[in-house]
């Protein structure tokens, strides 16, 4: 907790300086419509929830672009409370002085608005995540002096966590130590990996090594995390040996990490870029015998389907469902779409079938990876007999999946058929892109349907008023 405004936070204050961006005013009438209606609401009606939040969107417009902020929010009639200022200052997550700006404006100029430690806390978080920590410390010192809040454990371990990102370990250091003193804050096993996380975002792992020795001798007991983040910045850095000589000590010790050392291992190689000694290592696991935890599965197949390798993903696949592994959802997120686009179609299949085996439903981002591939396969029929299929069955589409289809029948030439999915479209309620009425009207004209083009025309100006 912070005590006073002697506290030692002037060892932390660094990098002074504001940064502006100027941009245009958003359309002060649209703002005042909407704010009105948040301040006083018409028949006694409360806005509804679109109006509320368009009114967020527009004040973090100001907040962001608005050179002269305070005069323009100073015109605008506005109820501020600590709901409103949370999610402005959320909104402006990654605009450090233009948020501190704001939460200021709101302090100054609405005296029946007080600061609760929700929105503090999100300033703090956006000035830490901007570099600006003279400015954060200073909040803090007034919030406490002001208002007696305290900040929480999870701010201070970001904190701690964004100072590592930055590269200033010892500010990390020394917050760390003074926790207990200054912030009444434990140094909790969550506090630890932080200041690990830190060490090792500057490759000082003796420093963390010895960090998680210190953490064992307090009577702690190292968590999924702590593994994972020396692990990781160990493979990082190319030292394998070195993390595969941690996981076997700390084993040896007693303190076995919550999944297998080797999977810990596979993540921190797929962390670092090192996609073959990954496959190698998975590769001798399978022969010994073991089979990865599904969660490092699924991250080994995302990694290696965007090299192209589907092959190694299937077989894979298959390999470990021998060894009694249980894919998830999102293994079939990761192989569906990666099997269909290089044309496995009946590869694609199998594994929804099997996902549907499994008791998972079938949803669009599952089959509509197979029915883009059978139509760059020149399959329309199949293609179109499937998406009928899953609509009879009870798994409807949605916008993007006509997007899609309307878009791969046009370009296959098929322009009746786009124009149907257009129209069944419309009937299910969900509204066209402009590019697919533009698609579908120039296909049908260009092949002589004319009647039907005509008729698509008029479908899109009684659905845009145009």
């Amino acid at each position: 907790m912070l005590r006073s405004s002697r506290n030692p936070f002037l060892l932390y204050f660094l990098h002074r300086g504001l940064d502006t961006n100027t941009y245009g005013v958003p359309n002060l009438l649209l703002l005042v419509r909407h704010l009105n209606s948040l301040a006083t609401p018409i028949n006694g009606e409360k806005p509804s929830k679109d109006d509320y939040f368009a009114a967020i969107h527009h004040i973090s417009n100001i907040v962001r672009r608005d050179i002269y902020m305070e005069r323009t929010l100073n015109k605008v009639r506005i109820s501020i409370n600590s709901e409103l200022v949370y999610r402005v200052l959320r909104a402006c997550s990654n605009s450090g002085t233009e948020s501190l700006r704001f939460f200021n404006w709101a302090r100054t100029h609405h005296p029946s608005y007080h600061p609760t430690i929700v929105e503090c806390e999100e300033l703090v978080r956006t000035l830490a995540r901007s570099k600006k920590y003279e400015s954060m410390w200073k909040i803090l010192q007034q919030m406490h002096a002001n208002h007696n809040l305290t900040i929480s454990p999870d701010t201070l371990c970001f904190i701690v966590e964004e100072y590592g990102r930055h590269g200033l370990v010892d500010q990390a250091i020394e917050i760390f130590n003074k926790a207990p003193k200054i912030f009444q804050c434990q140094q909790t096993v969550h506090l630890y990996n932080s200041l690990l996380f830190s060490l090792c975002e500057v490759k000082l792992f003796h420093g963390a090594y010895a960090l998680i020795r210190r953490m064992i001798r307090k009577g702690m007991v190292p968590d999924k995390r702590t593994y994972a983040i020396l692990v990781n910045g160990w493979c990082s850095a190319g030292k394998m040996r070195e993390a595969q000589q941690f996981l076997e000590e700390m084993s040896r010790k007693g303190f076995n990490p919550p999944v297998r050392g080797r999977d810990l291992l596979v993540e921190g190689l797929l962390n670092a870029g090192y996609i073959e000694s990954a496959k190698d290592m998975v590769r001798k696991m399978i022969k010994e015998g073991f089979c990865p935890d599904v969660s490092t599965f699924n991250s080994l197949l995302e990694a290696i389907a965007k090299f192209g390798e589907v092959e190694f993903c299937i077989d894979l696949y298959h390999e470990v469902c021998r060894l009694g592994l249980v894919p998830d959802i999102n293994t079939y997120k990761v192989l569906i779409p990666a099997v269909s686009k290089v044309g496995r179609i009946d590869e694609a299949f199998r594994l929804l079938h099997n996902s549907i085996e499994d008791g998972h439903r079938p949803f669009p981002s599952l089959y509509a990876p197979i029915v883009k591939g059978m139509c760059r396969n020149g399959q329309f029929d199949d293609a179109l007999c499937f998406f009928s299929e899953m609509k009879v069955k009870g798994h409807p589409p949605n916008r993007p999946v006509y997007t899609m289809l309307i878009t791969m029948c046009g370009r296959g030439g098929r322009f009746v058929e786009a124009a149907n999915y257009l129209m069944e479209m419309t009937e299910l309620g969900l509204t066209p892109i402009s590019r697919c009425f533009d698609l579908v009207t120039d296909g049908l004209k260009n092949c002589g349907k004319h009647d039907l083009a005509k008729k698509i025309e008029h479908l899109e100006v009684s659905l845009r008023g145009v």
